[in-house]
């Protein structure tokens, strides 16, 4: 009985590392594209001007907010920062026609430019 017992077992563990074998792996490529933010509805509407006219994307499950440096936004960050004319960057994975958002990119605080104007 107990040999039974532990060819069935073995014949169980052998069928799950044949099927663990052949499970299927899916490559997602990530695109980088860039313009001005043209349209802009959190979490509905996307659109960036580029130089080859506007693109529409369509928000990923998680978007993530980020710097030119890396540093992520905090939603009240991203709200008050994103706005329509912000030159941004955006990752995104084509899913048929459509491009899914991973990642918008703004620029850092640091990178911003003052001007000084003499009175």
């Amino acid at each position: 009985m107990k040999a039974l017992l532990i060819s069935l077992a073995s014949g169980l563990l052998t069928l799950g590392g044949l099927h663990a074998q052949t499970a299927a792996t899916t490559t997602t490529t990530v695109t980088t594209s860039s313009g001005t933010l043209h349209q802009y509805t959190p979490g509905s509407t996307f659109v960036v001007k580029e130089t080859s006219g506007p693109v529409t994307y369509t928000y990923g499950p998680e978007v993530v907010y980020a710097t030119s440096g890396g540093t992520v936004l905090t939603p009240e960050q991203v709200q008050a920062r994103i706005r329509v004319g912000l030159p941004v960057r955006v990752e995104y994975a084509n899913q048929g026609d459509t491009r899914v958002i991973r990642r918008v990119l703004v620029e850092d605080d640091d990178d911003e430019v003052e001007i000084e104007v003499d009175d």
